[in-house]
């Protein structure tokens, strides 16, 4: 199968610096390649029906057997936040402080017969994906942050132990890459993709 010329209509935030770094081996839907992780953040606040749609989109994910193991603490008020901040490690601290929304993503572990669920993790990434995809359409910007302290997040939020705990997900609308330190300015460009022949494998892995 030979490749198409990809015919993407850049559009979003940075369309210049979108198109220079994401040129897609195939054709795809613009949504999916103007779509990248920001850490810089407006500190405006999320509308009550803008996040719950964010979210409702998440509930809708596919998963095994239905079994929809995701569940999202979010984390709104000062007081929230700052309970949050607590095991959330200082370098990824320096912008998540700014995001007005914070939601730890955790799964439950066992599947109906209360055994251990190998799915529960690839559900979990499944409504992350979504929870991204729909905040891009609604014009938001998410960034996932692995960089926390899980048993201070379990403790402080006292998450059960059948529970595993995956991301925090940094989420409102895209702030001004001058209020980041220079370091983290420089490093705020969408970024590429490994091509689909270093990805995929027919028939066997090679």
């Amino acid at each position: 199968m030979s490749k198409s010329e990809p015919s993407v209509n850049v559009s979003g935030p940075s369309p210049i610096a979108v198109e220079l770094a994401r040129r897609p081996d195939y054709p795809v839907h613009a949504h999916f390649v103007n779509r990248w992780s920001s850490r810089a953040f407006d500190q405006r606040t999320v509308e009550d029906d803008v996040l719950y749609t964010v979210l409702e989109a998440a509930r809708w994910a596919p998963s095994s057997s239905n079994g929809q193991p995701w569940r999202f603490i979010v984390a709104r008020t000062d007081e929230e936040r700052a309970r949050f901040a607590t095991f959330i490690r200082p370098g990824n601290r320096v912008w998540s402080d700014h995001a007005p929304v914070l939601v730890l993503l955790i799964s439950y572990t066992l599947n109906a017969n209360g055994e251990h669920s190998r799915s529960h993790a690839f559900d979990a990434g499944t409504a992350w994906g979504t929870i991204a995809s729909q905040a891009a359409l609604l014009g938001l910007n998410t960034r996932a942050i692995g960089g926390f302290d899980h048993d201070l997040a379990r403790e402080t939020l006292r998450i059960p132990e059948e529970y595993d705990l995956h991301a925090v997900i940094a989420l409102g609308y895209r702030g001004n890459i001058s209020a980041l330190p220079e370091s983290l300015q420089e490093r705020e460009v969408p970024t590429d993709r490994r091509s689909l022949n270093e990805l995929v494998y027919e028939g066997v892995f090679q």
